[in-house]
């Protein structure tokens, strides 16, 4: 196994505390990996993703609280919780925890 194959989730961890970081663990040909570390922060105000593809999220570290439209919710997320969000539900990330850093996990369809 060659080392673009593997990696850690808690090592190298970027820089988060002025901006939200995120990169690409791995990619094929129906899905794409990536590693979102947050330290507290959330969508700008009154913006919603509205993505083609679905996206599974999970919260490896930390907390998060994510807001959806139609129907309107609002998850609370902690270490272990994950969300599947359908393609085109709009969402936006409400908070996100500093001490300790979110640190996401989240597969998107390609």
């Amino acid at each position: 196994m060659n080392d673009s194959a593997k990696g850690s989730l808690f090592r190298n961890l970027p820089d988060a505390m002025k901006e939200e970081r995120a990169e690409e663990l791995c990619r094929s040909k129906s899905f794409r990996i990536e590693r979102i570390i947050s330290a507290g922060q959330v969508s700008p105000t009154g913006f919603w993703f509205d993505q083609p593809k679905e996206e599974w999220v999970v919260v490896v570290q930390g907390r998060a609280e994510v807001s959806l439209l139609e129907p309107d919710e609002t998850i609370h997320l902690s270490a272990g919780d994950w969300l599947m969000i359908e393609a085109h539900r709009k969402h936006r990330v409400e908070a996100t925890s500093r001490q300790p850093l979110t640190i996401w996990l989240a597969v998107h369809g390609t």
